[in-house]
Formats: structure tokens, sequence, C-alpha cells
């Protein structure tokens, strides 16, 4: 169960955080060459994940830019979990970002969506 102060923790963070977008939509991904970006997909700087680098958010095209959803990941190749923040993200977006957690049996992920 989701409340609703979680998602308010989740807006103070991002708001509190510069927004850095280090692989443009269209990118390749640097080890991937096969992967290529559907959705701008970055980082908030100044904030820790689990892999030691800033907590990953995917930035859509919508102009609210308010937190949509988020993704949930267990990635069995590099054994470990995460979360992915979605800000702005029009329905279409939602689903490449998920599409994108599920295409492999290494990696998968679910998509929680913000009442």
């Amino acid at each position: 169960m989701i409340n609703k102060e979680f998602w308010l923790t989740l807006d103070k963070l991002v708001k509190e955080s510069k927004i850095i977008i280090d692989r443009p939509k269209g990118t390749v991904h640097p080890r991937f060459k096969n992967f290529v970006y559907k959705v701008d997909y970055g980082y908030l700087k100044g904030t820790n994940s689990m892999d030691g680098g800033g907590i990953d958010i995917y930035l859509g095209s919508n102009k609210n830019k308010e937190i949509d959803a988020i993704m949930c990941i267990v990635d069995l190749m590099k054994r470990d979990s995460e979360i992915k923040i979605l800000i702005g993200c029009n329905q279409q977006e939602k689903e490449l970002v998920y599409q994108t957690h599920n295409e492999t049996e290494f990696m998968k992920g679910i998509l929680i969506k913000r009442d």
C-alpha cells in the first residue's frame, strides 16, 4: 500500500534536487549498443541509489513535470534492485519505460502509478 506521504516525500526530494539528463531520448546505451533510450533518462544530482550513483529518473514530455509513477526493478545480472522515478511522463512514455525494464529474462519491473 502506498500512501500520500510517500509521494509528497518523493516530491520534496525531486524539488530539492537538480535533474541531470545524461542520456537524452535517442541515445545509445554506453555498454549495450543495441539499447536506445526511448525517453530522456538521467538522475537526481546529490542523491544516492543502490548502485552508488544518483537516483535514476525518466523525464517525459508533459509540461507539468510532476512525478507520475515509479518503476521498481530487479536486475539478475547486476544482482540488485532499485527504483526509477518517472517525471512528466504521458501514458505512452510510461508504457515504453515499463517495456524497457521487462524485455529480458534478467530484468523485471513493476510500474506503480501515482493516484
